[in-house]
């Protein structure tokens, strides 16, 4: 598997919350923008007054999961910062969720390309 591009620095990620524009699913919240790097990088930001550890590391795991089977079709340089929709209960955690939530943002912000067209290009 490749490894994943990560934001780590808090500017960083105040960067991307104040510049980007923000796309709501049912159970995340994607901040995305467009960044001058040349490959896509990824934060995930999980409050902590959210839930405890385990369940917080087992949400992160699901989310870059998640994210690397979404990333196949999608354009490079952006900044993309993942947040848990506060409105959704955490026993509530489902990969299939949060997989539909990340490809419908994805396909309406314009970093996916949809699967039909890019079936009929090759």
């Amino acid at each position: 598997m490749r490894r994943i591009k990560t934001l780590k620095l808090n500017y960083e990620f105040k960067n991307v919350f104040n510049k980007g524009k923000y796309y709501i699913g049912n159970q995340i919240i994607i901040y995305i923008l467009k960044n001058r790097v040349g490959v896509n990088r990824l934060g995930i930001a999980l409050s902590s007054k959210l839930c405890n550890a385990v369940k917080r590391n087992r949400i992160k795991r699901v989310i870059r999961a998640v994210y690397q089977k979404n990333m196949v079709n999608c354009d490079i340089g952006y900044d993309i910062v993942i947040a848990w929709n506060k409105k959704a209960d955490i026993g509530d955690l489902s990969y299939y969720i949060i997989f539909e939530d990340m490809k419908r943002i994805f396909l309406n912000s314009g970093i996916k390309k949809d699967e039909k067209d890019s079936n009929l290009v090759n």
